[in-house]
């Protein structure tokens, strides 16, 4: 089969590679049809290299049609249309039961002390195989994949797979109070569908902040108050205020991350890593921080006294220093992780088989034949071409 491989810093290529097969009596193996570029597969081809062997696949926002089922499997037939979770959760452990699928027991990656795997990211999350394939293994076949109907075409539910349960646990976690306000900082695919979820689920004032000018224009023609950071700056913080009664929102989402601009010192460190032996740079990784705080110290200084943060953007350096006297001193709360898929599925379904009202047909910027994947991480990265969210057909 084709699938893109990663192969060193800012080098990925579409290869010939083996299908997968069944391995475990529950396995499905699916033929995608539809697949993601995640802001989060950024992280790969910039950073995380030192997590990464070359010919491993990535992607992990898939949808298809099960091919092949294992001989345990009783809930999924071939033929079936599913989305693919892009964390890997078994359904049935003490975390599932919890609601918290991102935690699975049964695929935490012991070896890092990290959480449930995940498709197509790293060594860190279990180096499973990814998406961004024509076909791919998945298993726990009864309980993993999500069944969805036919008839919609697939940008009506690819999303499942990560934009849309990442966004709307951000909005859940940023504990917006009805008719409240919630400032979102980077307006990529997940703060674009933020914005949209907290306005649908009731917020009073939402206002997306960014620096690029189409996704900005993107947002703003949803309904949503929108402040460019290149025009405030500095004066961001008074601005917003003078949006939020003078206190600041009830809540910030944090939709940046890692890649957000404002350090040299963490960009130059970052940059370090991939120039080191791939041992030295994962131990400072895993040591030291290394990861460009501006957004969260903008969310923190923004938000109001007793107010929320609701961290969805993805930071990678295990040591990062945070304003804590500030933070105590406002009283803040602070929640973030990796979207529990099927913790939101039922609530989200229902918005995609009734009608579109987040939009998510149109959401796409781009839809290309996976075999131009790699061109199109370059013009995602940099922002060109008005890239907001690309999908691939394989």
């Amino acid at each position: 089969m084709r699938a893109l491989t990663w192969h060193g810093k800012r080098d990925v290529r579409v290869e010939t590679v083996p299908d997968p097969m069944i391995q475990d009596r529950d396995d499905v193996i699916v033929k995608i049809t539809t697949t993601g570029l995640c802001g989060s597969d950024l992280h790969l081809y910039e950073v995380l290299g030192p997590f990464l062997d070359p010919g491993d696949i990535l992607g992990h926002e898939p949808m298809g049609v099960v091919e092949e089922v294992g001989p345990d499997v009783t809930a999924l037939k071939p033929g079936d249309r599913v989305v693919i979770p892009f964390n890997i959760s078994c359904g049935t452990c003490f975390m599932c039961g919890q609601g918290l699928h991102s935690q699975c027991e049964t695929t935490q990656v012991h070896e890092y002390g990290t959480g449930a795997s995940l498709f197509g990211y790293t060594k860190l999350y279990g180096q499973v195989p990814g998406g961004q394939a024509q076909y791919l293994r998945v298993p726990f076949g009864d309980r993993l994949p999500v069944r969805v109907p036919e008839g919609p075409a697939d940008d009506r539910f690819v999303y499942l797979s990560d934009v849309l349960p990442t966004a709307w646990q951000a909005v859940e976690y940023a504990a917006v109070p009805p008719g409240g306000s919630v400032a979102v900082l980077g307006l990529g695919p997940i703060g674009d569908m933020s914005c949209r979820i907290a306005a649908h689920r009731g917020a009073g004032t939402v206002i997306g902040i960014d620096l690029v000018p189409e996704r900005l224009e993107r947002v703003r023609r949803r309904g949503i108050h929108t402040l460019d950071l290149q025009e405030y700056g500095d004066g961001l913080a008074d601005a917003v205020r003078g949006l939020t009664g003078g206190r600041g929102p009830d809540a910030v989402i944090d939709a940046v991350g890692m890649e957000a601009h404002g350090s040299r010192v963490a960009a130059a460190a970052q940059g370090m890593t991939t120039l080191l032996p791939d041992a030295l740079a994962a131990a400072m990784m895993k040591r030291a921080g290394v990861d460009r705080l501006s957004a969260l110290q903008t969310a923190i200084d923004l938000v109001r006294r007793g107010g929320t943060i609701s961290v969805c953007g993805v930071y990678g350096g295990a040591a990062d220093p945070l304003p804590l006297l500030t933070m105590f001193d406002k009283q803040l709360q602070l929640r973030m992780g990796q979207a529990n898929v099927h913790r939101w599925v039922p609530e989200i379904l229902p918005l995609l088989t009734d009608g579109d009202p987040l939009g998510v047909d149109d959401f796409a910027t781009h839809r290309l034949p996976l075999e131009e994947a790699p061109a199109a991480y370059d013009m995602f990265q940099k922002k060109r071409d008005g890239a907001v969210k690309v999908l691939f057909t394989p």
